[in-house]
């Protein structure tokens, strides 16, 4: 597949089939992931691949329950511009509580984890701010993503688990206060097909030169 194509077209996907992954396609996108960039190759991220029943239950029941607590702080439809935007902030509402409540069903779950260490550099100046770590990790998720797109397997970019995260580390005995979730991506056959998702334009958000100086 071309890669402007498998770019354009790796959208988020909540809803799969029963048809199976294989290890050997999962191991392909953690090979592409691997290969993305990090700020001095310091290459922080763990991967934790999740594909047995029982274990996939456990990430999936910390998951619902997250996801329970963040949906209650969600804004009423209301509040939004006008119809069209409601309605689509509500079919995105309705994949992701599809997803909390079917995560287990997905083929796959793949947790990227970073190291919970001291990242900023001293001088006798003071702090240098360099960035964040997860700067560094979410290339990789980002190629995790795209390189399932490729193989027709759908991803979701998800976060919410954090509000469980050291449940669900416990659950899947990562050593206790070493590392944080960056990302939780659930793999599956898509029900329903790929396809460009809706996004500002670029020219709307980019500046060439100085602030302000945009090409419409």
């Amino acid at each position: 597949m071309d890669a402007i194509e498998a770019i354009m077209t790796t959208r988020a996907i909540r809803r799969f089939t029963d048809d199976p992954v294989t290890d050997e396609e999962i191991e392909t996108c953690l090979r592409a992931a691997q290969q993305g960039p990090s700020g001095g190759n310091v290459q922080p991220q763990q991967y934790v691949v999740v594909t047995d029943p029982e274990r996939k239950a456990e990430v999936a029941r910390w998951y619902r329950q997250a996801f329970d607590r963040y949906e209650r702080s969600l804004p009423d439809p209301s509040e939004f511009r006008d119809e069209a935007q409601a309605e689509s902030w509500r079919r995105t509402r309705d994949a992701s509580r599809h997803l909390a409540d079917h995560l287990d069903d997905a083929p796959a779950i793949v947790l990227f984890l970073q190291p919970l260490i001291e990242w900023t550099p001293r001088d006798d100046d003071g702090e240098m701010d360099i960035g964040r770590l997860d700067a560094s990790v979410y290339p990789a998720v980002q190629n995790f993503c795209v390189a399932a797109r490729s193989l027709g397997i759908g991803t979701a970019v998800t976060t919410v688990i954090r509000i469980h995260a050291d449940e669900a580390l416990a659950a899947l005995g990562v050593p206790e206060g070493r590392f944080e979730i960056a990302a939780l991506v659930p793999m599956g056959r898509p029900k329903g097909g790929f396809g460009v998702a809706p996004r500002k334009p670029a020219a709307a958000v980019t500046h060439w030169n100085a602030w302000g100086d945009k090409r419409r």
